[in-house]
């Protein structure tokens, strides 16, 4: 069983009469890349902060690889990184002396802090830009400039908050294979805080949904639909030349299937997996004549706006 590295119990916090985060338990593992999703105003820079030990709960606990957040916040900065929404670097100063400086901070020789601060540039794709002053830089560079200066202290756990802000699709796409990258060949565990659900989607393997404070959902993405829609995972939309009860009492007795509703001229046959032989058949033998069938999956768009407007 791999190591718990993120854990809160009840963490809460509370500004001026206003609860922002409320009840938070959060469980991340060690070499998960985790997801944190949900609306701006949801809570998840607040809890982030409050990880690092950089603001105080109201109540509640937080423990980054068994240190006390609130109490031992020194030795969880010490194995944790952090990449803000807004990055903020000496933008007179070159890339290379942004990092030494970083490096230095860290108690890093000069010796060692010039070897790092080039590999890292190297990591991030920036080797050729490491003398030009970060004030030059793009919005995307400066992001990739943010994954080197992180990557400086080699940490054990990376938080990154909202790290695709303001960039172009290309630039999106190209943080997001870095990030993947760079977990996987450091082997280190990512919390990744988001608005953009497909961004999350496309290199997070589980995700916790934040919506006014709480968090409704912590799933495997391929698990969250399952569990929202009642079990049902899928949706066969079927088209028929008569619709009868016979047909759908028939449905109803496949294994697998949920329910069938009625929509217009159409049977939604909620499933737990891909039933579409079995539905078909299903159709044959009680005498229905098949015009058409579909398949729809739950996406994590559909699945967050139900959570988002039930909340």
């Amino acid at each position: 069983m791999s190591e718990l590295v993120v854990e809160t119990k009840d963490l809460t916090k509370d500004y001026d009469g206003t609860t922002v985060v409320d009840g938070l338990n959060l469980h991340v593992e060690e070499g998960e890349l985790f997801g944190f999703l949900g609306p701006n105003g949801a809570g998840k820079t607040t809890t982030i902060l409050m990880l690092l030990g950089l603001t105080e709960p109201t109540s509640g606990l937080a423990h980054v690889f068994g240190y006390d957040s609130t109490r031992e916040p020194l030795k969880v900065k010490r194995i944790a990184g952090y990449v803000p929404e807004k990055v903020g670097f000496y933008e007179d100063l070159t890339a290379s002396y942004n990092l030494l400086y970083t490096a230095r901070l860290n108690g890093l020789s000069d010796e060692v802090a010039v070897k790092r601060a080039g590999e890292v540039l190297a990591t991030v794709g920036l080797s050729e830009v490491a003398g030009h002053n970060v004030g030059t830089f793009s919005r995307g560079m400066k992001q990739r400039l943010a994954m080197a200066d992180l990557l400086v202290k080699t940490p054990k756990l990376a938080f990154l908050d909202e790290p695709t802000s303001g960039i172009d699709p290309e630039g999106v796409n190209q943080m997001l294979d870095l990030i993947a990258r760079i977990a996987r060949e450091q082997r280190m565990t990512v919390i990744l805080s988001s608005h953009q659900l497909n961004h999350v989607q496309q290199i997070c393997s589980r995700v916790g949904i934040m919506v006014k404070g709480k968090m409704v959902a912590d799933e495997l993405i391929g698990q969250l639909g399952k569990k929202i829609f009642g079990g049902a995972k899928h949706i066969i939309e079927v088209k028929l030349v008569e619709i009868t009860s016979d047909v759908i009492d028939c449905l109803k007795k496949v294994k697998g299937v949920e329910g069938v509703d009625r929509s217009d001229d159409l049977l939604r046959v909620n499933c737990s997996k891909d039933l579409r032989p079995q539905v078909a058949k299903a159709v044959v033998d009680c005498g229905g004549s098949l015009v058409e069938m579909k398949i729809q999956r739950y996406t994590l768009e559909e699945v967050y706006m139900k959570y988002f407007t039930e909340a």
